[in-house]
């Protein structure tokens, strides 16, 4: 199925607690310079239009008071901004019954296209994600250009568990999308955040033939130094483009559905998946290891 190439941008951007005018204006103005180089899809950082509270004591009154609602005024203004462009922010959500997310929101298209909460809570090194938020639970995926560009959104660390990818991708998804807040130091002085990006991003983009977004930010916050280096990484594993390290930065690239294509015939991992074995072996699982079937039903 022969398609016109996509063109993708990420906002490389810097973000504070406590700004939501500032960090807005930031992403108004990113989405207009994407718009003038002809982006299609725009993807911001996690967390871009609150900044990142990760832990108590993020500014007065703790993190939940940075919290947005997918009603509130920044979101709407996002949205009307975005015209017929996607654009994928990042904010930490209240939701109903007073519950709280860090959420990544699909705009576009004069709606609310989708909505992923982070499944899997950074809570390890300096993180401490699972005190302060519910854990999302489910991964979808949405359709950006029906019959060839299907969406998936993780968020940093869901990232790192394989097997949501390996979901992802079972969701019918030809484009991953990762917003995130990575910072160099955050689990600890012996692990490179930058290598570990590098290696899983080429990984993950070729084993599945599904080209990868990766949106890091920059800056400094709660004590955690954010490095930066976005990149776009075609269905091969190949770096189309990758932002600078600490800087701001707009980067575009443009993917091919034909190169999904061929890599997928290539190497038919999403084909070979053989999710009734996949299935089968978990189910099995939980029987070796004795997990009521309460808390498999729950």
């Amino acid at each position: 199925m022969q398609a016109a190439p996509l063109r993708i941008g990420v906002a490389q951007i810097d973000t504070r607690l406590a700004t939501a005018e500032s960090n807005l204006d930031k992403h108004l103005e990113y989405i207009e310079r994407a718009r003038a180089e002809g982006v299609e899809l725009l993807v911001f950082p996690e967390t871009s239009l609150t900044g990142f509270p990760h832990r108590e004591g993020a500014g007065d009154g703790g993190v939940h008071q940075h919290a947005l609602s997918r009603r509130s005024a920044p979101i709407q203004r996002v949205l009307e901004a975005a015209g017929d462009m996607v654009v994928v922010v990042g904010f930490l959500e209240e939701a109903p019954a007073a519950q709280f997310y860090n959420s990544a929101l699909v705009l576009g298209r004069g709606e609310q296209l989708h909505l992923h909460r982070k499944l899997n809570l950074a809570t390890y090194g300096d993180l401490e994600e699972s005190k302060y938020y519910a854990q999302g639970r489910y991964i979808g995926s949405f359709d950006l250009v029906p019959d060839t560009w299907r969406v998936s959104v993780l968020i940093c660390a869901d990232s790192w568990n394989p097997a949501l990818v390996h979901l992802a991708a079972l969701h019918g998804a030809t484009l991953l999308v990762i917003p995130t807040n990575s910072a160099e130091d955050a689990v600890g002085a012996e692990f490179s955040n930058p290598d570990g990006w590098d290696l899983t991003t080429r990984f993950y983009a070729m084993i599945y033939g599904m080209p990868l977004v990766m949106a890091n930010r920059v800056g400094a916050e709660s004590g955690q130094r954010f490095w930066g280096g976005s990149r776009i990484v075609d269905p091969l594993g190949n770096v189309l483009g990758e932002a600078p390290r600490h800087e701001e930065a707009l980067l575009t690239a443009e993917i091919s559905y034909e190169s999904v294509r061929r890599a997928r015939i290539q190497l038919p991992t999403v084909r070979d998946s053989n999710l009734a074995l996949v299935h089968r072996e978990i189910a099995r699982l939980e029987q070796l290891i004795g997990v009521p079937s309460n808390v498999r039903d729950g």
